[in-house]
């Protein structure tokens, strides 16, 4: 891992603690029609990914949801529509072997939110599709020889815990990008 990359990783992670311990308290209770994820629910924040990223040692990328249906004949729960994308990226080599790879998934899911008693606590799974923009750098090899741009499956199971009304952390695991994501969402609507 390079050092650069390094400090990077450091000070994102130092800014979403930053975050968290500038929010309400964490023994505020996250009220049904303040904090609770429901139909007209929308939120945005920013995720960190780990794991299935090639090389790279970490993603980066960002997470908007909006719960638009209820569903009384399926448990209670909530239709949501996340959009995500991430970035990440490798290199290595030296001279003509050297090389670099950069991957953009963006993706689209609908997720369906699993109704509880405890408001504070928002497990969803979704599914959906996305496309991966990729390309790389590599002397001596054809032109468009490892741009494999497509598009894939998402399949993803997580959770938010609201520790305010406003804002939660986020984390899911799955298929189409990183196969664990762990970020902050905050409330916008």
């Amino acid at each position: 891992m390079s050092s650069s990359f390094s400090r990077k990783a450091a000070a994102f992670v130092m800014a979403i603690a930053a975050m968290a311990v500038t929010a309400q308290s964490a023994t505020a209770q996250a009220k049904a029609s303040g904090g609770a994820f429901g139909v007209g629910y929308t939120d945005i924040g920013v995720v960190v990914g780990l794991g299935g990223v090639g090389s790279a040692s970490a993603s980066f990328g960002g997470r908007f949801e909006h719960g638009f249906k209820a569903l009384p004949d399926m448990g209670n729960g909530i239709l949501g529509f996340q959009v995500a994308a991430d970035y990440y990226s490798w290199s290595g080599g030296a001279g003509l072997g050297s090389y670099s790879w950069k991957y953009i998934p963006i993706g689209a899911t609908i997720n369906y939110h699993f109704k509880l008693d405890e408001p504070k606590i928002d497990p969803f799974v979704g599914a959906g599709l996305g496309y991966q923009v990729i390309t790389c750098d590599a002397p001596g090899l054809p032109s468009g020889y490892c741009s494999n741009s497509a598009i894939y499956f998402i399949g993803r199971a997580g959770a938010r815990y609201f520790f305010s009304p406003n804002m939660s952390l986020y984390g899911d695991v799955g298929a189409g990008g990183a196969t664990l994501n762990l970020g902050v969402m905050f409330k916008i609507k």
